[in-house]
C-alpha cells in the first residue's frame, strides 16, 4: 500500500511549467479605476449633488432622497459602462467575513422588453434575511426581516471576476427592530463618540476651528501560501484553516533566512496580480515581503479612515484567497496554521486626527501642540488600563489563542509601551519631578516642570501588545483572520470615555483659575497615578513581568478566549458602550453569545476532524506499516536473521495510545449538560483542546516512524518549502 495522492502532489508541483510574468499597467492608469469615488462623482454628478455627497462623506451629514436618486442614476450608468448587470449591498455580519446578495439592474416593461434601472431607494436600502446570520438571540428564527443601508462614506466599487462584474455597495446591516447585526454600525458609532469627546477637549484647550475628527487605521496583514495540491489533500487545512497534525520539519525558521529574503518567483507573480487588483479598487497597498516563517508573507497598506480601512481590509482578505486560488495556492489566514513556527497576526496601526489639528497622536513642534498630544496619549493609557480585558476580548478567537504569548506575538496581558523618552515624560508628570535631558533634537513642551523629550520615542518593542510608534499606536495582538472593526470599536470607544473624563477634569481645573499648561499637568498627574500601571517598556515575554503585572500592578493575564469573552458581560463594559451610545446592552450581549458560539463551534469542528483523520488516515497508514514490518520479521526469522523489533513496538504503542486518546475525545464531545455558556467554553478550552493535543502528540510521533511512502498527509517540510 502506498499513498499516491501525496506523492502525486509533490510530482505535480515540482514538474509544473514556470508561470509567465506579465508587465502591469502604470499605477496612474489603474489606480481606483473600479471605484465610484469622489473624483468620479465630481465628473458624473451635478454641482449641487456632488457638493451634498462630498459633505456627507467628509462630515457625516445626512443625504436627502432626491440627491440619492441622482447618485444612484450616475452610479448605475458608470457600473453598466464597466460591464455590470448586477449590484450588491455588501455588508459585514458578525462572522469576520463579508456577505452579499446580488440583484439585477433589470426591470421589465409592459411591452415585454427589459430596461436597466437603479433608483435612490434601491441604493439606500436592501432587505436580506436577518434571521440566518449570527444575531445572538436578537431575532428569533421566524423573525427574518433585516435591512442593509448604504454607507455613503465608503465608496462603491466594481468587483470583477471571471464570471463578470458586479457593482458592490458597502452597507450597514440591522434588524427590523433597529439593532446592529454587523461590524460597521458600531464602528461608525464609536467614531462619532470619539469625535464628540475629542471636540470637548480641544475646545477646552482653546481651539476655535475644529474639523470633525476621525480615527485612522493601517492594518499589516500576515498570511501563509500553501500549494493547492498539498492543501486539497489535508482536510484540516480545508475545513479548519490549520494543520491539526504534523511533525516539525528538520529545518524551520531557525536560520532566520526567510525574513525579508528574496521573494520566490511564483509568489512574486501572485503578489503582482493581487496588488494590481488592490490598486484598481483604490486600496493603498504599500509594502510586501517575506515574513519570519517559511511560506509566510506580509502586505501592509497606507493609513486610511478607519471605516474605509475596515472595508478594505475585508476586501483584501477576500482577494488574497481568490487570487491565491487562481495561482494554484491556498492562502491561510489562520493565526497558527503550523505548530512550532511563527503564526500570523494583523498589526492594527491606529491614530486619530482631523483637517485642522492634524494627527493628535503625533508630537507637535509647539508647546500647544504637545499639550494636546500629551492629553490624547494619556487618554489612551487610561483606556488600556481601565479596559484591558475588553481589548483582550475583541481579539479573542480559537485561532488567536494559539498565537498570543508565543515568541512572535504579544502576551495576553494588556500593557502600553511608550518608548524610553515618552515614558520618562509621563513618569515625571506622575512623580512631579523636574529633570533635564542632554540629547539633541529635543522637543519643547513649553513647561519648565516637564522633561523635554526627543521626537523618536525609543526602540520598538515587539513584546508589547499596544505600542506607541512615533505618531500612532500599534495594536499588535489582533489575529490575522479577524476583522479590524472589533479592535477599532474598542479603541475608539475607550478613547471617547477617557477624553470625556479628561474634559471634565480639565474644565474643573480651568474654572478654578489654572492656566492650560498647569491644568494639563494636574489632570495627567491624576491620570498616571490611577492608570500608570499599564505602562511597561520591558520584555513582555518574561516570567518576571507576568508575575509583576498580576501581583503588583493588578493587570489581568487572560490566556484563552474562554477567559476573555466574559469581559463583554462586565458592568463597566456595559456602561462604557451604553454611555457612549456605541452598543446597547442588548447588542453587547448578542456579541458575547455570537462570539462564544463561534469559539465552541470552532473547537468542536477541529475535534471532529482530529477524530476523523486519526481513524481514517493515520491509523490505516500505521497499521499498514506494522503489517509490513511483521511480514518482513517473519521472513527474516525463517532465514535465522535476528531483527530489532523496537520500531514495531514503538509504532504499536503509539497507535494504541492514539486510539485510546481518540476514544476519550469522542466521549468528551458527547457532553452536553453545561450550566452556562462560560462553562461550555472552559470545557472546550481545557478538556477538548487537551485531548486534541494528546491525539496529535501520538500521531506526530507516528509520522516520524512510519515509512514515508505510506504516510498519507503532506508533511511540513513539503508544504512550507515546496513552492
Amino acid at each position: 500500500m502506498s499513498n499516491t495522492s501525496r506523492l502525486q502532489a509533490i510530482s505535480q508541483i515540482t514538474t509544473r511549467e514556470p508561470m509567465k510574468v506579465t508587465m502591469t499597467d502604470r499605477l496612474g492608469k489603474i489606480w481606483a479605476d473600479d471605484v465610484f469615488n469622489l473624483a468620479r462623482m465630481e465628473w458624473a454628478l451635478s454641482k449641487n449633488a456632488f457638493k451634498a455627497v462630498k459633505k456627507t462623506v467628509q462630515t457625516g451629514e445626512p443625504l436627502d432622497a432626491a440627491t440619492a436618486d441622482v447618485v444612484a442614476a450616475a452610479m448605475k450608468e458608470w457600473a453598466v459602462s464597466k460591464g455590470c448587470k448586477f449590484f450588491s449591498h455588501i455588508f459585514y455580519p458578525m462572522t469576520n467575513v463579508t456577505a452579499e446578495k446580488h440583484d439585477g439592474f433589470i426591470i421589465t416593461t409592459s411591452d415585454g422588453n427589459a430596461i436597466t434601472e437603479f433608483t435612490g431607494s434601491l441604493l439606500i436600502k436592501g432587505e436580506p434575511d436577518g434571521s440566518s446570520f449570527p444575531n445572538g438571540s436578537i431575532r428569533m428564527t421566524n423573525a427574518a426581516r433585516g435591512y442593509t443601508a448604504w454607507d455613503p462614506t465608503s465608496p462603491a466599487y466594481v468587483m470583477e471576476t471571471d464570471n463578470g462584474a458586479t457593482l458592490m455597495i458597502p452597507c450597514v446591516f440591522m434588524s427590523w427592530t433597529g439593532e446592529a447585526l454587523d461590524k460597521k454600525i458600531p464602528l461608525l458609532r464609536s467614531n462619532d463618540a470619539m469625535n464628540k469627546a475629542a471636540q470637548k477637549v480641544l475646545s477646552l484647550m482653546g481651539e476655535t476651528e475644529i474639523a470633525p475628527l476621525n480615527s485612522s487605521c493601517g492594518a499589516e496583514q500576515e498570511y501563509f501560501l500553501v500549494d493547492a495540491a498539498f492543501a486539497n489533500t489535508r482536510p484540516d487545512l480545508l475545513l479548519a484553516g490549520r494543520t491539526l497534525f504534523g511533525a516539525p520539519s528538520a529545518k524551520g525558521q531557525e536560520f532566520d533566512d526567510h525574513y525579508f529574503g528574496a521573494i520566490p518567483a511564483r509568489v512574486q507573480v501572485f503578489m503582482q496580480d493581487f496588488e494590481d487588483k488592490l490598486y484598481r479598487l483604490g486600496i493603498p497597498a504599500k509594502t510586501h515581503h517575506n515574513e519570519v516563517a517559511p511560506g509566510q508573507f506580509e502586505i501592509a497598506p497606507y493609513f486610511e479612515a478607519a471605516n474605509v480601512a475596515a472595508d478594505h481590509q475585508q476586501l483584501m482578505m477576500t482577494l488574497l484567497k481568490s487570487t491565491a486560488k487562481k495561482h494554484g495556492f491556498v492562502c491561510l489566514l489562520h493565526e497558527k496554521p503550523f505548530a512550532g513556527i511563527n503564526g500570523s497576526g494583523k498589526h492594527v496601526n491606529w491614530s486619530v486626527g482631523n483637517a485642522t489639528q492634524g494627527n493628535l497622536l503625533d508630537p507637535g513642534s509647539t508647546p500647544h501642540e504637545n499639550l494636546n498630544f500629551l492629553l490624547f496619549c494619556g487618554a489612551v493609557i487610561r483606556g488600556v488600563h481601565k479596559y484591558g480585558p475588553l481589548l483582550r476580548a475583541v481579539i479573542a478567537s480559537a485561532g488567536n489563542d494559539h498565537r498570543l504569548g508565543a515568541n512572535e506575538a504579544p502576551p495576553a496581558i494588556l500593557s502600553v509601551y511608550l518608548g524610553d523618552q515618552l515614558e520618562k515624560v509621563f513618569q515625571d508628570i506622575k512623580d512631579g519631578k523636574v529633570t533635564t535631558h542632554e540629547h539633541g533634537g529635543e522637543m519643547d513642551l513649553g513647561l519648565d516642570q516637564i522633561l523635554k523629550f526627543e521626537r523618536d520615542p525609543g526602540d520598538r518593542n515587539r513584546t508589547s501588545p499596544f505600542a506607541f510608534t512615533g505618531n500612532r499606536f500599534e495594536f499588535r495582538a489582533v489575529g490575522s483572520a479577524q476583522s479590524v472593526s472589533g479592535p477599532l470599536v474598542a479603541m475608539n470607544t475607550m478613547l471617547a470615555d477617557s477624553l470625556n473624563w479628561i474634559a471634565g477634569k480639565l474644565e474643573s481645573e480651568l474654572n478654578g483659575g489654572a492656566d492650560k499648561a498647569a491644568a494639563v499637568v494636574t489632570v495627567l498627574k491624576e491620570l498616571m497615578s490611577e492608570h500608570g500601571n499599564a505602562v511597561f517598556g520591558g520584555d513582555g515575554y518574561s516570567t518576571d513581568w507576568h508575575e509583576m503585572a498580576v501581583k503588583e500592578r493588578g493587570l489581568k493575564n487572560i490566556p484563552t478566549t474562554a477567559d476573555a469573552l466574559p469581559a463583554l458581560r462586565e458592568e463597566s463594559v456595559k456602561k462604557l458602550f451604553a454611555d457612549t451610545g456605541v452598543l446597547s446592552p442588548v447588542e453587547l450581549e448578542s456579541r458575547f453569545e455570537v462570539y462564544a458560539e463561534q469559539y465552541v463551534l470552532s473547537i468542536e469542528v477541529e475535534a471532529k476532524l482530529v477524530i476523523d483523520m486519526a481513524k481514517t488516515s493515520i491509523y490505516p497508514a500505521a497499521m499498514s506499516y506494522l503489517s509490513g514490518l511483521a511480514k518482513t520479521g517473519k521472513r527474516m526469522a525463517k532465514l535465522k536473521i535476528d531483527l530489532d523489533n523496537s520500531t514495531a513496538e514503538t509504532v504499536a504503542a503509539e497507535v494504541n495510545a492514539m486510539m485510546s486518546a481518540v476514544d476519550k475525545l469522542c466521549e468528551a464531545l458527547e457532553k452536553e449538560d453545561f450550566a452556562s455558556t462560560e462553562e461550555h467554553m472552559q470545557f472546550c478550552a481545557n478538556d477538548i483542546r487537551g485531548l486534541m493535543d494528546e491525539v496529535r502528540a501520538h500521531a506526530d510521533t507516528l509520522e516520524a516512524e512510519v515509512s514515508d511512502e505510506l504516510w498519507p498527509l503532506p508533511k511540513y517540510q513539503e508544504m512550507l518549502f515546496i513552492k
